[in-house]
């Protein structure tokens, strides 16, 4: 049986990208792989890369050694055949507890030698989930477009093959009517969320089981 780890790295729970991420998890189990979802925002503190370089010496190569709250998950991911990340954009980045992760999950692989950059001794396939407010005929103006394919390539260069799923112009809260936000119109956000969130929903779930048969 094939494991997967998904990780929600949104604080919130129930919402547009944990909904997406768990889509995705319970894909892959309808593949008959085990699949564990994960909150970042629920772990016990953690933080990012400290540069140490702990995990460039040879007794520790590849393995960050820093002990926190994220350290369970990095082994988790280490021994897993399977990961699922899904952020949302946050002023133009994903969050900070993803970022965290990314540093941490990645740089402890980078070796800078000019011979073989990641000493990951095993590939495995990606899914990165991306959500945000803004409308997708936004990104290339805004540098979306670029941020995801940064993501992208990094981890397909030191973890595997990646699949990028965005969700865009996401309903943020069930009434406007409690906030004096006048750039949205709330009923169009309710209607996308109604007719093309389920379809997002449902790539996601496919992605999931996509990724273990692979």
């Amino acid at each position: 049986m094939k494991n997967i780890v998904a990780i929600n790295a949104s604080p919130r729970s129930g919402w547009n990208t944990d909904i997406l991420v768990r889509e995705a998890a319970a894909g892959a189990q309808s593949a008959a792989a085990h699949a564990e979802v994960i909150s970042l925002y629920r772990l016990d503190k953690f933080t990012g890369c400290i540069s140490c370089f702990a995990c460039k010496t040879p007794e520790h190569k590849g393995v960050c050694v820093y002990k926190d709250g994220l350290a369970p998950v990095l082994e988790k991911i280490r021994k897993a055949d399977g990961l699922i990340i899904g952020t949302p954009n946050y002023l133009g980045q994903a969050t900070a507890a993803f970022r965290a992760l990314y540093e941490r999950l990645i740089f402890q692989y980078i070796t800078y030698r000019k011979d073989a950059i990641s000493c990951s001794e095993r590939r495995i396939p990606v899914l990165l989930i991306f959500t945000s407010n803004a409308p997708k005929e936004l990104y290339p103006k805004v540098g979306y477009d670029k941020m995801i394919d940064d993501y992208k390539g990094n981890f397909e260069c030191i973890i595997g093959p990646v699949n990028v799923i965005v969700s865009a112009d996401t309903l943020q809260v069930n009434d406007y009517g409690k906030y004096d936000w006048t750039y949205f119109d709330p009923e169009k956000k309710k209607e996308r969320r109604e007719t093309v969130f389920p379809k997002e929903r449902e790539a996601a779930f496919r992605a999931g089981a996509d990724m273990c048969r692979q």
